[in-house]
């Protein structure tokens, strides 16, 4: 079978074991040159593990991955760049310090590692940081570094675990736009993550649980295949879950916030059960609106349970 030219990462049957602990049940997944591809997944869902079998830090216990057109990624991974959950800053090292060792990993120089560096963190606005000490940046400011590291043997692929966990609004929204920014330069970006806001501005992405693919493909593709509406109200009381669930006419029902988000194929049938619920408890019903469903409920359907936002 000819090779597809635009595929640049795939997984046939690919599962992997810990003991007795299944990560990863037989997945098959191909991603794409050019794409901005995301895993979906709550924590322990095998997203990490996908990533480090692409990279060839670990094999799988059956099944084949492929990366750059060979399943020696060992070999393929000098065109990948890896951006650990858990990226190794050396605290007491400036930024500069920083970029030359990891350049070192590389095989190369201060010098050439500073040269590769230098639009990174210019673009980043790292550049007027780079003599600051790695313990004295803040958290957006240790992923962006994390980033230029990443970054320094120009790699046409770029894998990016969870990078976002515990940045803030604004620093993630930069990060995101100097994603961009690298996918419009021609990089490869897969990116973990659990934020469904973070879902949406991949290009395609994969919903996993449990090892197990739930779904893949563009947020338009996702949401067309989902059947159910959705009836959204106020009322922060997670009890309300049971009586909502009594209804005939409920599939599901989810607390966003402070809000509800009820799954129903019905909409007058469960806006009637809801309005009696309200008037056997002598409360005033909250308005009851219908609203389009988002990634957050198609995950919820799939998976069974809540993610952050």
């Amino acid at each position: 079978m000819t090779e597809n030219p635009a595929v640049y990462l795939s997984y046939s049957g690919v599962s992997k074991n810990f003991g007795k602990i299944n990560a990863l049940d037989e997945v098959n997944l191909e991603i794409k040159k050019g794409e901005i591809f995301g895993f979906i997944g709550p924590d322990g869902a095998g997203k990490t593990t996908l990533i480090r079998i692409a990279m060839g830090i670990t094999n799988p216990t059956a099944g084949t991955c492929t990366l750059h057109g060979t399943e020696n990624r060992r070999e393929a991974r000098v065109h990948a760049g890896y951006v650990p959950q858990l990226f190794s800053l050396y605290t007491d090292m400036t930024v500069s310090e920083n970029i030359a060792l990891f350049g070192s990993l590389y095989g190369a120089s201060r010098e050439t590692a500073m040269a590769r560096a230098q639009g990174v963190l210019k673009r980043t606005g790292l550049w007027p940081f780079r003599e600051r000490r790695g313990g004295k940046l803040s958290g957006g400011m240790k992923q962006k570094l994390a980033l230029a590291t990443g970054l320094l043997h120009t790699p046409q692929i770029l894998f990016l675990d969870e990078p976002t966990t515990g940045v803030d609004p604004v620093a993630r929204r930069e990060f995101w736009a100097m994603l961009y920014e690298l996918n419009r330069d021609g990089l490869t970006i897969v990116v973990s993550t659990p934020y469904m806001d973070e879902a949406e501005l991949c290009t395609r992405k994969m919903f996993i649980n449990g090892g197990r693919i739930l779904d893949v493909g563009s947020s338009e593709e996702l949401l067309g295949r989902y059947k159910h509406k959705i009836l959204r109200f106020e009322l922060d009381e997670r009890r309300a879950k049971e009586w909502l669930l009594k209804s005939p006419h409920v599939a599901d029902a989810n607390l966003f916030g402070s809000s509800y988000h009820v799954v129903v194929d019905d909409v007058e049938g469960a806006r009637a059960d809801i309005a009696g619920e309200f008037k056997k408890m002598g409360r005033i019903m909250p308005p009851v609106e219908e609203v389009s469903p988002n990634l957050e409920d198609l995950f919820v359907s799939f998976a069974g349970g809540g993610m952050a936002k």
